[in-house]
């Protein structure tokens, strides 16, 4: 089971770029998705990017996250 936990665009270098979550950095591909920008909230799988969340989604996500972890 995968489980998708929204990032933040930091850096973008061409079609590779840099995403973040939780203080936790990693490389990612932008090529499946168009237009990415540094700011934008995206899923990440298998190091690509393969969705666009607005920002209210994304925080909303990562708050519940952040609820489950405190739960346990």
């Amino acid at each position: 089971m995968c489980l998708a936990v929204p990032m933040k665009v930091v850096e973008i270098h061409g079609d590779t770029g840099v995403v973040e979550t939780g203080g936790v950095r990693q490389d990612a591909g932008f090529q499946l998705l168009e237009g990415v920008k540094n700011g934008d909230y995206v899923i990440v799988h298998a190091g690509f990017a393969i969705q666009r969340l607005d920002e209210a989604e994304a925080l909303e996500t990562l708050a519940l996250f952040k609820g489950l972890e405190k739960a346990s």
